[in-house]
């Protein structure tokens, strides 16, 4: 059961980082999707949701093999 809450928890961040990247292409192509004004207000929120996607889903992987004592000496946390 805590697989599948893992996983439920890292599929939302990577459907965000999904949108960013079709936000992003739709930007560089000249298609306005209707909330936005401009292209280039559409792209930087596509850059937002892609970083976000990312660093969270780049987060929890570090923390679970900080946790499992499975990263190399330079992402060991500093206190340990």
């Amino acid at each position: 059961m805590k697989k599948i809450i893992a996983l439920l928890i890292l599929v939302i961040p990577v459907f965000i980082a999904g949108y960013g990247v079709k936000l992003i292409r739709d930007s560089i192509f000249g298609i306005t999707i209707d909330p936005f004004s401009s292209l280039v207000l559409q792209f930087i929120v596509g850059l937002v949701l892609l970083v976000f996607g990312v660093w969270f889903v780049a987060g929890y992987v570090l923390h679970r093999e900080r946790k499992n004592k499975r990263v190399q000496e330079r992402f060991k946390a500093k206190d340990e």
